[in-house]
C-alpha cells in the first residue's frame, strides 16, 4: 500500500451480504433466550422458578431450548471469529506507522470498556462484550490458521469444557449421595457425625441456589423495582461474578471455540454463501438430525425430572453436542435462505440489523430497562414467561424497521461510528 494510505473502516460496497445477514438474525435471536433473565427472577434454566412452568409458559421454554439455546449466542461468537480474520486480512504491513494489529488491539481496548459501561452503568449482567473483548486477544494468535486446523481446535476445546462438566456433576453426585447417607442416617435416629451434617448442609445450600425460595424470588423482584443506584448496588456483585469466574469456568471455551469456528467457516467459504445447495442441505439434515435428537432428550429429561438439581447437571455433558449441531443446521438454512434470493425485503431488513449489530444489541437491553426495571415500567416479575415474547416481537419489529432506515442515511450506527472513530483515532464520515 502507498505511504499516504490509512486504514480506515470497511466501506458498504466491501461488506459481505451472508455475514450481516447471518448477524442479524443472531442479534435478534440472542433477545429470545435474553429476555427470560431480563424480565424473571433465576427462570432462565428453570422455568418452574418463577413465570410459569405450565401450558403456554413451558411451550415456550421447550421451544427455545430444544432450537435457541445457545445456538444465536454461538452464532454471535462466530461471527465475531470472523470478523477478526475480515479485519486483520485487509493488511499486514504498517500504514502511517499504524499496523493493523495496532489497530485491532485498539479496537477490542474500546470494546473491553464499552463492555464495563454496559455491564456496570447499563445495568446488563449478561454482557457479552467485555467477554468477547478479552477472548478476542486469544483468538487473534490463531488468525492465519488452515481451517482444518481451527475445526480442530474448537473440537478441543469443546472437549474440555465437556470434560470440566463431566467433572463437576461427578463432584456434585458425590455431595448429593454423602447428604442422602447423613439423612438417611437421620431419619433412622442415628447420631450424626460432623461430617455428616456439613454434608447435609452444603446439600441444602446447593438446592438453595439451584431452585430460590419464593421469599427470596420476592426478595430479587423487590430489589429490582428500586432506584437506580440501589438496583447497580444490587447487581454489581452479580456483574463481578459473570466478568470472572463465569468467564473462565464457561465463556473461554464457549466463545473461543465459536470465534475459531467463525474463522474457519469463513476461510472456507460457509459464510460467505459460496457452498453449493447441496452442501447447507448437508448442513441442516446432519445438524437438525443430530441437535434435535440430543436437545429432545434433554428438554424432556428435565421436564420428567421436574428440573432436579442432578439432572439439570446431567444435561450439561451433552449440551455442547446438542448446541453446536443445532447451530449448523442453522446456518445451512440460513445460507440457502440467502441464495434463494426468497423475501428480499426481509433479508435487506436483516442484512441492516447485523451492520447495526453493536447499537441494537445495546438498544435492547436499554428498552428491556425501561420496561422491567424500577426506574423504568418496573415490570420485571410481573410478567408470565410466554408474555414476554410479545416484548420480543415489538423489539424485533422495531428494530427491523428502524435499522435500514437509518442506514439509508448514515454509514454506520452511532456506537458503530463511535467504535471506529476511536479505534481509528479519527472522525469518521458519518453521513451517506
Amino acid at each position: 500500500m502507498a505511504p499516504h494510505e490509512t486504514l480506515s473502516p470497511v466501506v458498504k460496497t466491501a461488506r459481505i451480504n451472508s455475514v450481516d445477514v447471518i448477524r442479524g438474525v443472531a442479534l435478534l435471536g440472542i433477545l429470545l433466550m435474553n429476555i427470560t433473565e431480563f424480565g424473571l427472577s433465576n427462570a432462565y434454566s428453570d422455568p418452574s422458578v418463577s413465570g410459569g412452568d405450565t401450558g403456554w409458559n413451558l411451550r415456550v421454554w421447550w421451544f427455545c431450548s430444544m432450537l435457541f439455546e445457545g445456538t444465536m449466542r454461538g452464532m454471535f461468537s462466530m461471527l465475531f471469529g470472523a470478523g477478526i480474520v475480515l479485519f486483520t486480512n485487509r493488511s499486514n504491513d504498517s500504514i502511517s506507522g499504524v499496523s493493523v494489529t495496532d489497530a485491532y488491539f485498539r479496537r477490542l481496548m474500546w470494546l473491553f470498556l464499552f463492555g464495563l459501561i454496559h455491564a456496570y452503568l447499563l445495568l446488563w449482567e449478561g454482557e457479552i462484550l467485555y467477554a468477547y473483548s478479552i477472548l478476542g486477544m486469544f483468538a487473534f494468535s490463531f488468525r492465519h490458521w488452515q481451517p482444518k486446523y481451527l475445526v480442530m481446535g474448537a473440537i478441543f476445546l469443546l472437549v474440555c469444557a465437556t470434560a470440566l462438566d463431566i467433572k463437576s456433576h461427578v463432584k456434585l453426585t458425590e455431595k448429593h449421595d454423602k447428604a442422602m447417607v447423613a439423612e438417611a442416617k437421620k431419619a433412622k435416629g442415628e447420631k450424626l457425625l460432623k461430617e455428616d451434617s456439613v454434608s447435609i448442609e452444603k446439600w441444602k445450600e446447593i438446592l438453595d441456589k439451584h431452585r430460590p425460595s419464593k421469599e427470596k424470588i420476592a426478595e430479587d423482584i423487590a430489589e429490582r423495582h428500586k432506584g437506580y443506584f440501589s438496583i447497580l448496588n444490587y447487581k454489581s456483585p452479580i456483574i463481578q461474578f459473570m466478568e470472572t469466574t463465569i468467564l473462565y469456568r464457561i465463556f473461554f471455551w464457549d466463545i473461543l471455540s465459536m470465534m475459531l469456528l467463525g474463522m474457519a467457516f469463513l476461510k472456507n467459504g460457509i459464510l460467505r454463501a459460496a457452498k453449493s445447495q447441496e452442501y447447507y442441505i448437508g448442513m441442516i439434515v446432519i445438524g437438525y438430525g443430530i441437535g434435535l435428537m440430543v436437545n429432545h432428550f434433554e428438554t424432556d429429561y428435565l421436564i420428567a425430572s421436574h428440573f432436579g438439581m442432578l439432572e439439570s447437571s446431567k444435561t450439561e455433558i451433552s449440551y455442547n453436542v446438542g448446541r453446536v449441531f443445532m447451530m449448523m443446521g442453522h446456518i445451512g438454512l440460513i445460507m440457502l435462505f440467502i441464495r434463494s434470493g426468497f423475501l428480499m425485503f426481509l433479508q435487506k431488513a436483516l442484512a441492516a440489523v447485523g451492520q447495526m449489530a453493536f447499537t441494537n444489541y445495546i438498544m435492547q437491553t436499554i428498552i428491556c430497562n425501561i420496561i422491567f426495571l424500577g426506574f423504568g415500567f418496573g415490570l420485571f416479575g410481573m410478567l408470565q414467561r410466554y408474555q414476554l415474547y410479545y416484548i420480543v416481537g415489538g423489539v424485533w419489529l422495531l428494530q427491523l424497521i428502524v435499522s435500514p432506515i437509518w442506514l439509508k442515511y448514515f454509514r454506520f450506527g452511532p456506537l458503530e461510528w463511535c467504535w471506529r472513530s476511536l479505534t481509528y483515532w479519527e472522525r469518521q464520515k458519518f453521513k451517506v
